[in-house]
């Protein structure tokens, strides 16, 4: 999808780097598949390069008690309450193989809460992309209504001169998210997703300190420090923003706010996963 910058409504800012810009075309939908990040071995379609015993869930490694040398779940028809059809559970893996990259311990704690494996996640990614990748799919809103189900809201959003419809799931992992795919004429995939739930009260974002992975999503980062700068992501699932915030707030007793300082914070699927200083 072509860069440029969206936001999830008309009263936020363009924080993204997704959809196409108003005039110009959209991108190709369906561009799920991450390309390799430089310096890394492209993943193969079918699993992750260099997986371990640990995280295949095999003999010694985790969930090996559970599963019994690294037989998935996903494989056990109905156990765990993973059946062989792919829904919202397995979507939800979908999400966190990305994270996984920046945010492995989070995605650990998920997963056990979750009572799936890291065979699992790798599993669910692996169909995911054989179904991006079809030449039987019939495009990718036809796709999330097959995995999620009945969206739970849809709308229609106006973005420049061009008009889509927004469509939002609830994502059981956080609460208070909403995954949201925008979807323009002729129902190309512009942008999809995490997002604060109507109604739901975002975090507080004050300083830099107030950054906590997972805590905030793409537009509440641009509101909170604008004006934030989009940066090319990664990979399509990923987004950057560049903005300044103070470090954090004032020690008692010092001369005033502290100054601003540069940083960098990178998204996955529209979630918060670090923050670096920028330079």
């Amino acid at each position: 999808m072509s860069p440029a910058a969206v936001s999830p409504d008309p009263d936020r800012p363009a924080p993204s780097a997704r959809p196409a810009a108003p005039g110009r075309p959209p991108g190709p939908p369906d561009a799920d598949a991450d390309p390799a990040e430089p310096g890394a071995a492209a993943e193969p379609e079918d699993g992750d390069p260099g997986v371990t015993a640990e995280e295949a869930g095999g003999e010694g490694g985790e969930g090996a008690g559970e599963e019994g040398a690294g037989r998935s779940l996903l494989a056990a028809s109905g156990a765990q309450g993973l059946g062989p059809a792919f829904g919202p559970l397995h979507f939800q893996l979908v999400l966190l193989r990305r994270m996984a990259d920046h945010q492995g311990e989070l995605v650990a704690e998920a997963l056990r809460a979750l009572r799936v494996s890291r065979a699992d996640l790798r599993e669910a990614n692996r169909r995911w992309q054989a179904m991006v990748r079809s030449p039987r799919q019939q495009g990718a809103v036809r796709r999330y209504r097959s995995v999620l189900g009945p969206p739970e809201a849809v709308g229609r959003r106006r973005i420049g001169d061009l008009t889509c419809e927004a469509l939002s799931w609830p994502v059981p992992l956080w609460p208070t998210l909403r995954f949201e795919v925008l979807a323009g004429p002729g129902g190309a995939v512009w942008n999809e997703w995490l997002v604060r739930a109507p109604g739901a009260a975002g975090p507080t974002l004050r300083t830099a300190a107030d950054l906590a992975p997972w805590s905030c999503t793409v537009d509440e980062v641009a509101r909170a420090f604008a004006p934030a700068r989009p940066l090319e992501g990664t990979a399509p699932t990923r987004w950057r923003l560049a903005f300044t915030a103070p470090a954090g707030p004032a020690e008692p007793g010092g001369d005033g706010d502290p100054a601003p300082e540069s940083y960098v914070a990178e998204f996955t699927w529209g979630l918060l996963q670090r923050v670096t200083k920028a330079g």
